[in-house]
């Protein structure tokens, strides 16, 4: 991937040598505020894109897809535009854009370099605060291969997002999944890797040996999973770029399944299961010696580091039903139970932030995909359904995504979103049934 990125804006400089969130605060008073009430969507108005008449239309589609797509924003339409401009450069007449109630203003163009997929595209764009009658900023500029347009386009929505909001982006971000095909009683599996949004998903594994679990690296580059090509559950590690794998634990008296990185990437924490009692262990990545971390009579299983690497959290039976508990790496005080609702908790993930904690919670019937704080404070649940599990972490901690299954027909999972208040339930646009999410970083 060829990727150059200019400056001519202290916009482009803050972008890149600041956090998101403290970028966003330089540029004036446009924010929109995120509470746990009901928030009214932004209305932004999304000029037409200037240059290649293809590839500006593609740009600006996911442009609005992306910043739509978060309930954050509502597109004014472009027949209501009676300010549009007439180049990238036209100055911006505040008046009539406050005149269609307009707060923001997106503009840009899209000029090629020359044909085919590996020729250059240059992708520019400008934001403004059309209250204040001001830039927010003088713009941004990439160059890059036409195949990664799209890339383009999901960097300038979350440069969009991040001023507007104060979060973090992650629109220009991965997922790993499970590809699920066949009936019920002979599903056939196979390893994916999709953008954020369900688009250009590319297939890591075939589907001749049953995989689970994936998880991304730290820095993306990799993925973990659990496969039976041995027909035991065993870890095994994917270069992502290469799509070549190795083996991290080997077949004998025990499985293995369940892991999870570091955040520095140098350990993988996972569950190994022997003669029916599951612990919890700890593999060095680069040298793959292990060594157990938990031991308790118990199944303690789905193990999750804190973002700081310090703690994990994990699910147990200890207490009689499956609970969640955290506790130190360094093994220096006993698990802590978190979790204290009714019913079955799992599968718990650390939010990226490292203040809250999702996790599966299974009452009677019902599942959830559900938060609480790292002290199990303040629980709540985001979704109710038939069968939601698995949940998996934006970059930014705002939204999880997880596994959906509805009741009746053929049981095929579903790929689902939520923010983190419960909002804007998300359906991925897929068209094949997919399970086992898990987010990766921002790309580079």
């Amino acid at each position: 991937m060829f990727w150059r990125v200019f400056s001519f804006s202290a916009f482009l400089a803050a972008a890149l040598s600041l956090p998101p969130s403290a970028a966003a605060q330089d540029d004036g008073p446009l924010r929109i505020e995120i509470t746990d009430g009901v928030v009214e969507a932004m209305p932004i108005a999304i000029a037409p894109f200037f240059g290649d008449e293809a590839s500006a239309a593609e740009v600006e589609r996911v442009v609005a897809a992306d910043l739509i797509g978060t309930s954050l924003f509502r597109a004014i339409p472009a027949e209501s535009h009676i300010a549009a401009p007439t180049s990238f450069r036209t100055p911006v007449a505040y008046a009539e854009w406050r005149a269609i109630n307009a707060q923001a203003l997106v503009t840009g163009e899209v000029l090629a370099g020359g044909e085919g997929e590996d020729a250059q595209i240059t992708v520019r764009f400008r934001l403004f605060d059309v209250v204040a009658g001001e830039p927010l900023g003088e713009g941004m500029q990439f160059v890059t291969a036409r195949a990664d347009l799209r890339r383009a386009a999901h960097k300038i929505a979350d440069q969009v997002y991040a001023r507007l909001t104060g979060e973090g982006p992650y629109f220009d971000s991965r997922v790993a999944f499970i590809q699920e095909t066949g009936p019920k009683d002979a599903r056939r599996m196979r390893l994916g890797v999709m953008d954020y949004d369900g688009a250009n998903p590319v297939w890591m594994t075939d589907d001749s040996t049953l995989v689970l679990s994936p998880r991304f690296s730290p820095n993306g580059a990799s993925i973990l999973y659990t496969s039976f090509q041995t027909g035991f559950p065993q870890i095994r590690v994917m270069d992502v770029e290469t799509v070549t794998s190795r083996a991290l634990t080997e077949a004998g008296d025990s499985m293995a399944f369940a892991p999870r990185w570091s955040p520095d990437g140098r350990w993988i924490v996972y569950s190994r299961e022997k003669r029916g009692n599951s612990d919890i262990w700890l593999i060095d990545a680069a040298t793959a010696a292990a060594r157990p971390l938990i031991e308790s009579p118990g199944i303690d299983t789905s193990p999750d580091f804190s973002p700081d690497g310090s703690q994990i959290v994990f699910e147990s039976d200890r207490s009689g039903t499956p609970q969640l508990y955290v506790q130190p790496v360094s093994g220096a005080v006993e698990p802590t139970r978190i979790s204290f609702g009714e019913g079955r908790y799992s599968s718990p993930v650390w939010s990226p932030r490292g203040d809250l904690i999702a996790f599966t919670r299974q009452n009677g019937e019902t599942f959830h995909i559900g938060t609480m704080r790292t002290d199990g404070s303040d629980e709540r649940s985001l979704t109710e359904s038939f069968l939601d599990e698995g949940p998996s972490w934006a970059p930014n901690g705002r939204v999880v995504m997880f596994t959906r299954v509805t009741p009746g027909g053929d049981g095929q999972p579903r790929l689902h979103s939520v923010d983190i208040t419960g909002r804007n339930m998300q359906p991925l646009d897929l068209d094949f049934a997919a399970s086992d999410p898990s987010w990766g970083p921002l790309l580079p």
